[in-house]
């Protein structure tokens, strides 16, 4: 199938976008393209991203019942970039689903905080298919792109522990994916296992390691003694997330020296992914492929678009400003595509330089759009 006829296979659906049959074509067709020729995304990626805006509105009744609201529709939307953007925190709210009555393969939950969960965001997956696809070449990419196969050391409980979890659905599919042996060091709640720390020690190591972690798991692998391992070179360590809701708090320098002298890796072979709930794509640091250079900069995948919002009006910023990151992301064909975050940075090339977290109360333009979805609630369920 050529790259023309793989863009234009949705108008050739008999079923309409918001049903479950134009869903089922869009994820085999996204599917395919992200496993086998990712740049057919990129070469038709607008429309590829208002077929996702048509079946979400016709889908969902609450972004339908906001968006026309707001006077977007089908007939009056030209570009994806005027699709208003859902913010994250709307995931705690609204259940998400393109179409509504199809029950998701899974649902991932945001994690909460060790201070108290509170409401947490759901995100209802209707293609677990699509979610695994968007995810493995990005993956194997950042992490192994010499084609090594390596041994892995997982310090993410497994989706077997954790099936609401997209970090550990990621890591247990990526271990399975990109490594020849698997060690799960933790348990589901985050334990030492002794009896596959033990395993990983008695068996002969002729290869490299890829270690899969959060910051906090490398944290209180350091806190421990005797956990540090000598890995065989070309080594590598993965590490997400941060501290948030704990008190715990290490700067990336002193963590990223601290991980490289336990496991004897070059600090250069620690890359770090960029990912959340609310979103089925994750981005990653390149630095196996293009250097040290690039660090603190992530590659977005051809499926992924990001921008700099204002936090006030979420207009877009120029290039290189710093605003409020938003994604669209056609591997959430079946849920919302548009997501806007309270995380702050900059947009350069195409690469997403993360400065942090706003503090304090919520941007302004989040909480408006927010209240608007919440006052359009009635005209949802009606």
């Amino acid at each position: 199938m050529s790259r023309q006829d793989k863009a234009r296979v949705l108008d050739l659906v008999a079923d309409p976008p918001g049903s479950a049959g134009y869903l089922r074509a869009a994820a085999t067709a996204l599917a395919g393209a992200m496993t086998g020729d990712p740049e057919a995304l990129t070469a038709d990626w607008d429309r590829w991203a208002l077929a996702a805006f048509r079946h979400q509105f016709g889908g969902c009744p609450p972004l339908r019942a906001w968006w026309t609201a707001r006077g977007v529709t089908p007939s009056t939307v030209e570009r994806w970039q005027d699709v208003p953007p859902v913010p994250a925190e709307a995931f705690k709210y609204f259940d998400f689903r393109s179409p509504h009555d199809l029950e998701p393969e899974a649902v991932f939950v945001t994690s909460g905080t060790t201070k108290g969960s509170g409401r947490r965001g759901r995100h209802a997956v209707l293609s677990l298919d699509l979610y695994l696809a968007s995810m493995n070449a990005p993956m194997r990419q950042a992490l192994d792109p010499e084609g090594v196969r390596p041994d892995v050391v997982s310090l993410v409980p497994s989706a077997t522990a954790r099936p609401d979890s997209s970090l550990s659905v990621m890591v247990t599919e990526g271990a399975r994916v990109l490594g020849r042996e698997v060690y799960e060091w933790v348990d589901a709640d985050g334990g030492w296992v002794d009896e596959e720390i033990a395993r990983f020690d008695a068996a002969t190591r002729d290869r490299p390691v890829l270690v899969l972690a959060t910051a906090l798991s490398l944290v209180h692998l350091l806190e421990r003694p005797g956990l540090g391992r000598v890995l065989p070179p070309g080594s590598t360590v993965m590490e997400t997330g941060g501290f948030k809701g704990v008190d715990t708090e290490v700067s990336r320098e002193a963590l990223y020296e601290g991980v490289a002298e336990a496991f004897a890796v070059d600090p250069d072979r620690i890359v770090n992914e960029y990912g959340m709930t609310e979103l089925l794509s994750q981005l990653w640091e390149p630095v196996l492929t293009e250097g040290p250079t690039v660090r603190g900069c992530h590659r977005p995948a051809p499926w992924l678009r990001v921008r700099a919002l204002d936090p006030v009006s979420l207009n877009e910023l120029p290039e290189g400003a710093s605003g409020l990151l938003a994604f669209y992301d056609l591997a959430n064909f079946g849920s919302v595509s548009h997501v806007v975050t309270q995380d702050v940075g900059a947009v350069v090339d195409g690469r997403v330089r993360l400065e942090g977290r706003l503090l304090g109360s919520e941007p302004r333009g989040c909480s408006r759009a927010l209240d608007e979805l919440m006052s359009t609630r009635g005209a949802a369920r009606g």
